[in-house]
Formats: C-alpha cells, sequence, structure tokens
C-alpha cells in the first residue's frame, strides 16, 4: 500500500477539474484547492466560479483565491497546508520560486503538449494549427521559466484529419488524468527521473487572438482546413460576407465545418466554384475549401443545405467570398 500525498491542486477550466477528479477518487488527500478569483461571465457578467472550485465545494475541500502570490499572507497560507506535492492543471497564474519551493516534492505541472514541442498558452490549438501528426500531455517538475521543467511522464496520441481543438482537448483530457495518477506513484516510491528539455526544439504556443479567426483564402486548402479545425470552439474561424446591395451590408459568417476538395481551378483564392447540398466550394492558393457547417449573424450553426434553402443568394457560382462578383463560369 502506498503511502497517500497531501496534495495542493491549483487549475481553473474544466480541463483541470477532470485532473482534480482523478486525484479525488486516487488514494492521496488533496488538502487545498487554488483558483482564481470568481469573474464575470455570460451575457449577464453575472459572477460564475470556475470549474475547479465548483468540483472542490461539492467535495467540501478547501478553496483559496488569491489574486496573486505576492502577498507573503498568500504565501504563508499555501505553507500551511504542509503539502508534499503541488499539482498545477491550467491555473493561469505564474508562481513565484517561493511557491515553487514550498511543497516537500515542489509542484508539478501537466501541460497539453510533448514538451520542449509547444510551451505556452494554446499548445492543442497549435499543435493542430501547424500539421502535427501526434501530441500529448507531459508531467514536469515545475521550475522558474514557461513550461521548461524538467519531465517527469508523457502520454501521446494521435491527431486525426477530423479533430478539432474541442475533441483533442477531450482527447487529453483523458490522458492527463492518468499520467498524473501514475506519475504521483512513482513520486511516491521516489523511483521517478526528471529528464531535462532540450531547449533547441523548443517551439512557442501563442495565445490565440480573435483577429486569427478572419480566414484568409490565399493559404492552401489544407492550411485552411487546418486553421478552422483549431478555431473550435474558440475563435471560430470565420469571414464578411457583403450583399451585393445598395446599402453594401456586412455579414460576419463563421465556418463550424469544412473539408479540403482536392481540384485545380485557375479562379482566384475566394471565388465560390459551387454551391449545392454537399457544401460551398471555395478556391485558395493550392486545392479548394469545402464549406460544410456555417453559421449566419445572430442565428445557430447548420449544415450549408439548410444555408442555401434560404441564403442561396449569398453565395453565388462565381462571385467572390467577399462579395466581388467575378463570373458565373468555374473550372
Amino acid at each position: 500500500m502506498l503511502k497517500p500525498l497531501n496534495i495542493i491542486f491549483a487549475g481553473t477550466p474544466d480541463f483541470a477539474a477532470q485532473h482534480l477528479a482523478a486525484l479525488i477518487n486516487s488514494e492521496h488527500n488533496v488538502v487545498a484547492v487554488y483558483c482564481p478569483p470568481d469573474k464575470p461571465a455570460g451575457r449577464g457578467k453575472k459572477v460564475t466560479a470556475c470549474a475547479t472550485k465548483l468540483l472542490a465545494l461539492e467535495h467540501n475541500l478547501p478553496v483559496e483565491q488569491p489574486v496573486n502570490f505576492k502577498e507573503t499572507n498568500d504565501q504563508q497560507q499555501l505553507a500551511q497546508y504542509n503539502a508534499d506535492v503541488m499539482v498545477v492543471v491550467a491555473y493561469g497564474l505564474l508562481l513565484p520560486e517561493v511557491i515553487l519551493n514550498a511543497p516537500r516534492l515542489g509542484c508539478i505541472n501537466v501541460h497539453g503538449s510533448l514538451l520542449p514541442k509547444w510551451r505556452g498558452a494554446a499548445p492543442i490549438q497549435r499543435a493542430l494549427e501547424a500539421g502535427n501528426e501526434k501530441t500529448g500531455v507531459t508531467i514536469m517538475q515545475m521550475d522558474k521559466g514557461l513550461d521548461t521543467g524538467d519531465m517527469i511522464l508523457t502520454a501521446q496520441c494521435q491527431i486525426e484529419n477530423n479533430d478539432t481543438s474541442a475533441s483533442l482537448y477531450e482527447k487529453l483530457a483523458q490522458l492527463g488524468p492518468t499520467a498524473l495518477v501514475d506519475t504521483l506513484v512513482l513520486m511516491t516510491t521516489n523511483s521517478h527521473t526528471a529528464v531535462s528539455q532540450n531547449s533547441d526544439l523548443a517551439t512557442y504556443a501563442h495565445k490565440l487572438d480573435k483577429t486569427e479567426a478572419e480566414v484568409n483564402w490565399h493559404i492552401t486548402a489544407s492550411e485552411l482546413d487546418r486553421k478552422i479545425r483549431a478555431y473550435i470552439p474558440w475563435p471560430v474561424a470565420q469571414f464578411t460576407f457583403t450583399e451585393d446591395t445598395q446599402n453594401s451590408k456586412q455579414h460576419r459568417i463563421r465556418i463550424w465545418q469544412a473539408s479540403i476538395k482536392e481540384m485545380e481551378t485557375t479562379k482566384p483564392s475566394g471565388t465560390i466554384i459551387s454551391a449545392d447540398k454537399d457544401g460551398i466550394v471555395v478556391a485558395t492558393a493550392k486545392n479548394a475549401i469545402c464549406l460544410e457547417v456555417l453559421q449566419l449573424p445572430n442565428k445557430k450553426s447548420l449544415p450549408v443545405q439548410d444555408i442555401l434553402n434560404g441564403r442561396a443568394d449569398w453565395f453565388k457560382v462565381g462571385a467572390n467570398i467577399n462579395g466581388a462578383f467575378i463570373n458565373n463560369e468555374v473550372n
């Protein structure tokens, strides 16, 4: 029988809460849960607790919500829990050295990539966007750097051609908790080894920005397909359609599902090649992209067949996706 560890857990979103659930169901003792202060959320801007806090309260675990760890009182409070290890998963706060060194075994982090690739804020999205064939989770000993700590254990999975960030997120949410519990077993028996990262192989996963969601039809269909899938569920790839009317009204249209259409065409990028129940096929720098599920402004997402039933005039063959009509001849 392994000696249970006393664990401080720090995390925020559902991804973190799934790891906390695994710890609660393990033989270890979660002595405290840390998460950021409650924030306004949704259209009503109602102050809402994060998924990790809700789970902690459900299990009557102590919850701490410091703004940061600059205050001596917050540092002392954490030390008083006398934890063996602190587990950090998508917490969102930087930990100063005094916190990293407070638990007996330090702090470990579950990161959503195969380090040293994709250090940083958006590893799942960037791996998909870059066309990586696989990704995974890395359990690492935290240090002062950004995802630079020594690696204790990794678990990997394939990135399929139909994966979105949402589906990949769920895959890693299954891998991570198991890898975390396995790591704690190694740490309990003092049989774990931490391997240094090769920083020469490191890549950085910059935080996603809304401006990246604007579709660029001048890249290849393969690149555009990856971006569309990487930006689901946020910020969602989108383009501006301009009505051919006197007022030239503009509409933002989101793309929720698309596929690559391998074909040769001499049409300029952004030209609609065909529009029918199977999708709206648009020319790109190489091949074409078939738009299959779209969301019109203030509407729910729908298959293109349903969109065309009401708005076929928006997607005329030969038109440029930005509203500039080219011609009706299609290659």
